[in-house]
C-alpha cells in the first residue's frame, strides 16, 4: 500500500481504532468485530509483547482487515512492523531516524507532532499525514485549526487522536484539516479481555453513522 492508498483509505473511514492487545487468540475475533461494524481498519499498538503476532495472524487470515503498527518508538519496532505485514506506521512523536527508515522499507508513516516546528521537520522527511497527539490535552480542534492556518497549503492533513470520543467525533471530523482521527473507545482492552465483541462491533457501526452523517 503506497502514500496514496494509505491516504484515501484512512480518508474513507475516517476513524482509525488504536488498539492495545494482549493475546493472539483474540486477533482474529477482534478483526471480524471490526469489519463487521463497517470499519476494517485499525492502529495495533506496539505497547504489547503480542503486537507483532496479532498484526501477522490477522493480516494472514484476514487480509481485509488493513493494519497499522502504532506506538513505533525504536528501528526494531518499525522493521517488526514491516515483517509482520503492516500497512502503515505511526508514533506518538517526531523521531527523523524512524521516518527516514520507513521511507526506505517504502512503509507509509504517520509520526507524531504538535508544534509548528515538528510539523516543519516531519513535512522536510515527507510526512503529509501527521497524528496530532495527545489532541484534547493540547487544545483540541481549536488548536488543529491554528496550526493548519499556516501549513494548510502544504496538503498536511491531520490524525487527532488522544482524548477523542463519541462526543467530539462529529466536530472533529467537521474540520478540513483532519483526515481522520484515532481512537482508543472503539476496542478497549476491557473489552477485548472480556471478549466483548459485540460492544467492538456496535462501538464501530455507531462511529461509522457519525462519518456518515459529517462527510457522506
Amino acid at each position: 500500500m503506497n502514500k496514496e492508498e494509505l491516504f484515501g483509505v484512512l480518508k474513507k473511514y475516517a476513524v482509525v481504532p488504536v488498539i492495545a492487545i494482549d493475546s493472539v487468540e483474540a486477533a482474529l475475533p477482534l478483526a471480524d468485530a471490526l469489519a463487521e461494524g463497517g470499519l476494517p481498519v485499525a492502529e495495533i499498538t506496539f505497547r504489547t509483547a503480542a503486537a507483532g503476532e496479532v498484526i501477522a495472524k490477522i493480516n494472514k487470515e484476514r487480509p481485509n482487515v488493513i493494519l497499522g503498527a502504532g506506538t513505533i518508538l525504536s528501528l526494531e519496532n518499525l522493521r517488526q512492523a514491516k515483517q509482520a505485514g503492516a500497512r502503515f506506521g505511526v508514533s506518538p512523536g517526531l523521531n527523523p531516524e524512524i521516518v527516514a527508515e520507513a521511507n526506505r522499507l517504502e512503509l507509509p508513516f504517520i509520526p507524531g507532532v504538535l508544534t509548528p516546528s515538528e510539523i516543519e521537520k516531519a513535512l522536510s522527511l515527507g510526512a503529509k499525514i501527521q497524528k496530532f497527539f495527545p489532541s484534547e490535552a493540547s487544545g483540541g480542534l481549536a488548536m488543529v485549526k491554528a496550526l493548519a492556518g499556516p501549513y494548510g497549503h502544504t496538503g498536511v492533513k491531520f490524525v487527532p487522536t488522544g482524548g477523542v470520543s463519541p462526543s467530539n467525533l462529529e466536530e472533529y471530523l467537521g474540520s478540513d484539516a483532519v483526515i481522520c482521527v484515532g481512537g482508543t473507545w472503539i476496542a478497549t482492552k476491557e473489552a477485548i479481555a472480556g471478549k466483548k465483541w459485540d460492544v467492538i462491533r456496535d462501538n464501530c457501526r455507531k462511529a461509522m453513522e457519525i462519518v456518515k452523517k459529517v462527510r457522506g
